[in-house]
């Protein structure tokens, strides 16, 4: 019989509610969780496109993500892991916000963080669309100076893009417009249960409205 997931990464989209479901997910299986670090002292340059600070904000991410997942000790664990995030993420957007002399140096650091992290047992996926992650982040309360519908767009495209060839983790794909997680107990509890079983490859989460 298959054990279940030590290490359970969640991604996708922004606002598309990693965060809260970790959160879920963590307390209904008694797992630590790790949620990612947002401060980051470039974004405000980021948003006003200054030079250079694109780069630097990247850095930045890339920099407290690896740190934070090494520091944890995902492997040596007793608990099993819930993380709001995996270190590919990183690199998803540094392929939005860089130019190709900055990825060049990017990639060098990425690399050498990258083999020093586990691969996740498995990969919660949460799909959404550009309109739908719109509105929420402009109901979220954040500064969103910078998220132009444009870059929301590429950053769906790349995460869909990304899941239809990831092959390292075992993948749940949740279609947060066909089941509204964060608004519907009963969604919610139904993917909690989901993720307890055994999850083969890609599979697809179909809640009970679905």
């Amino acid at each position: 019989m298959r054990n279940a997931p030590h290490y359970i990464a969640i991604e996708g989209p922004l606002t598309v509610g990693k965060s809260r479901l970790a959160e879920a997910l963590s307390e209904s299986i008694r797992a630590r969780k790790i949620l990612e670090k947002q401060d980051n002292p470039h974004l405000e340059s980021f948003f006003m496109n200054r030079s250079g600070a694109a780069f630097l904000t990247q850095m930045h991410f890339l920099f407290e993500r690896c740190q934070q997942l090494l520091a944890a000790n995902i492997e040596q664990s007793r608990m099993p892991i819930v993380a709001d995030y995996m270190i590919e993420r990183d690199k998803l957007f540094a392929y939005l916000n860089l130019n190709d002399d900055e990825i060049s140096v990017y990639n060098s650091y990425y690399q050498n963080f990258k083999k020093q992290l586990p691969v996740p047992d498995l990969v919660v996926y949460l799909k959404s669309t550009p309109e739908i992650l719109s509105k929420r982040l402009t109901t979220s309360g954040k500064t969103v100076t910078g998220y132009t519908k444009a870059y929301i767009e590429g950053a769906v495209r790349a995460f869909d893009h990304f899941f239809e060839h990831y092959k390292a983790a075992d993948v749940m794909i949740v279609d947060t417009t066909k089941a509204d997680i964060l608004n519907d107990p009963e969604a919610l509890q139904s993917l909690l249960e989901d993720l307890v079983k055994p999850v083969y490859g890609t599979q697809f989460f179909l809640s009970l409205g679905s």
